[in-house]
């Protein structure tokens, strides 16, 4: 099968060709596994943080993506969930040991033997997969192949983060950088709560004027205090400096939603910047987000459907991975970008 391979960690742009295309042997089927041809796969920053060493893969060389759409084409001798034919997703979550206190209590996402799709196994740059039949999801009808793949990451995660932020109809809403995840959380609040009050900070002009499109009632850029405090902040920019802009933002009592695995380094020192009685005193609240349950993305797609969300997309083919990857850096974003197999 054709693939798009990581064999080194490298950095971008110096390296403007991280992935190698090659000829890999399909996957082998475990007894609970799909056998899954990918007809579309998601592109993430997480892919940009694995490739430079921030969240590293735990084997190379490794098949990157994890937001997999495809049709299920064998199953595993016990699996008897999805038929031949089926069009299944596969999300971050590959897989967790299902024992721990973690797992028992609805918390997989911090399982100590959690295992990430793209990460610790092949993932979907490839015309082949394969996942358990456990951690594969039903796709509503109501979406093509390209638009349901950012939904099993940038929707998925961007859910929890919402469901972390604790928010209530009427509230004044902070979102900080507006990519694939933005702009569906941007979405989902709209629709869960429609008094809400949306103010989001970028880098870019044109990620600004596309969010007031979406219908945030303010835009502004990463330093600028928004006309109002605002009772949470959804964070999902790959760097520092933000998280410092965003608690001097906040209302009293605030939360600030961090929805990132790593944060690039080269700012780091600007949270020396940080000033604890102006911007953490008077009970403002950090909270991070670490990874999606099956739960997150069983109940997102529900909720996609029902919105409809129509993530905004932009299409490459499997060989073009490189090009995706390298506009995802240098901050080229409307949206979601989306490889499609040939």
């Amino acid at each position: 099968m054709k693939a798009m391979v990581l064999k080194s960690i490298t950095n971008l742009p110096e390296t403007r060709l991280p992935l190698e295309p090659a000829d890999l042997p399909m996957p082998i089927l475990q007894e609970r596994d799909v056998l899954v041809k990918v007809s579309a796969c998601g592109v993430c920053h997480t892919e940009l943080d694995e490739i430079e060493g921030r969240t590293p893969p735990s084997k190379l060389p490794i098949v990157l993506g994890h937001q997999v759409i495809g049709h299920v084409e064998k199953s595993g001798k016990r699996a008897g969930r999805f038929k031949t034919g089926d069009r299944v997703g596969i999300a971050w979550i590959y897989s967790a040991c299902g024992k721990c206190t973690f797992c028992r209590n609805g918390m997989e996402n911090l399982c100590g033997d959690f295992k990430a799709m793209g990460r610790d196994v092949n993932g979907g740059y490839a015309e082949y997969t394969a996942v358990s039949e456990n951690f594969a999801y039903p796709i509503p009808a109501i979406f093509s192949d390209s638009e349901a793949a950012p939904l099993l990451c940038a929707g998925a995660v961007g859910y929890r983060s919402l469901r972390l932020a604790g928010i209530v109809d009427g509230d004044r809403i902070g979102l900080t950088g507006f990519g694939a995840s933005g702009h569906l959380v941007l979405k989902m609040v709209r629709y869960q709560y429609p008094r809400a009050k949306i103010f989001v900070f970028s880098r870019t002009e044109g990620e600004r004027c596309f969010s007031k499109e979406l219908g945030a009632v303010w835009a502004g850029g990463m330093e600028d205090r928004a006309p109002e405090k605002l009772h949470a902040v959804i964070d999902t920019t790959p760097a520092w400096k933000p998280l410092v802009e965003s608690l001097r933002n906040l209302e009293k009592g605030g939360r600030l939603v961090i929805n990132a695995i790593r944060k690039e380094d080269s700012d780091k020192d600007s949270l020396l910047g940080l000033d604890y009685s102006r911007d953490l005193w008077k009970e403002k609240e950090i909270k991070s987000v670490a990874n999606v349950t099956r739960r997150d993305v069983e109940e997102f797609l529900r909720l996609a459907a029902a919105i409809p969300i129509r993530p905004e997309i932009q299409e490459y083919r499997l060989e073009e991975a490189n090009l995706a990857l390298l506009e995802l850096k240098e901050r080229k974003i409307r949206g979601a970008k989306v490889l499609r197999m040939a």
